[in-house]
């Protein structure tokens, strides 16, 4: 059944019982280094959350909106139709090992990506979860290599990922081309560990990371 998920500013995204989204995506979207004049890639953007809490917030980015799944695509694509962002938010069905989008061409792109490697933890039986989930269509060499095919030179790339996936994501990320320089952990509550980082790389930028101040939920 789809719901109506109210945002600010009169803005809604619509959501399934497969398809919908979690403080992961509403962080990103708020640490991501978007600016009203960039041309933006949200690679995996399931029900759309991201670029429809950026219009939420008064932001007003030109986006090309990804996913594989078609479920995905048509709630988003509804969603962008009924907010009246059809001229801001292009909607796209395509793997992003095969994308047709154009190289070098975004100031930045935002991307909460599958957590876990293939064969690792519980996958689910329903294949929308399992793309969202588990790294089986896709790896983080192939999202970072999407990453760093799309930005301009000096072009950001943000994204959220597992705290016990930070060696593989800060390997990656150099193999690509792409140098970290913001890197913020979130944490449920205070003295505990945190559940979630959240990553601002560079495309060809100054390889020296700024460590911003952890992000407590619960404080």
């Amino acid at each position: 059944m789809i719901r109506t998920e109210p945002l600010a500013n009169g803005r809604f995204a619509l959501v399934d019982d497969v398809c919908t989204f979690g403080t992961d995506a509403v962080l990103l979207s708020e640490f991501a280094a978007v600016q009203s004049t960039d041309r933006v890639c949200d690679l995996g953007t399931g029900c759309g959350i991201i670029p429809l809490l950026w219009y939420a917030a008064g932001l007003t980015p030109q986006v090309d909106a990804v996913d594989l799944s078609k479920n995905a695509v048509t709630l988003c694509r509804t969603a962008v139709e009924q907010n009246g962002l059809s001229d801001r938010i292009s909607v796209w069905e395509q793997d992003w090992c095969a994308l047709t989008l154009p190289a070098g061409a975004y100031d930045a792109v935002v991307c909460n990506p599958p957590y876990f490697p293939a064969g690792s933890g519980k996958v689910s039986t329903h294949p929308d979860r399992r793309l969202a989930r588990h790294e089986t269509a896709t790896t983080l060499t192939d999202v970072f290599s999407a990453a760093h095919r799309l930005l301009k030179v000096g072009g950001h790339f943000c994204f959220c990922h597992r705290p016990e996936r930070l060696p593989d994501v800060m390997i990656t990320l150099r193999e690509q081309g792409l140098f970290p320089t913001r890197l913020q952990w979130v944490h449920a509550r205070p003295n505990t560990p945190p559940f979630l980082f959240l990553c601002d790389a560079v495309k060809g930028g100054n390889p020296q990371l700024n460590v911003l101040p952890p992000h407590i939920l619960e404080k």
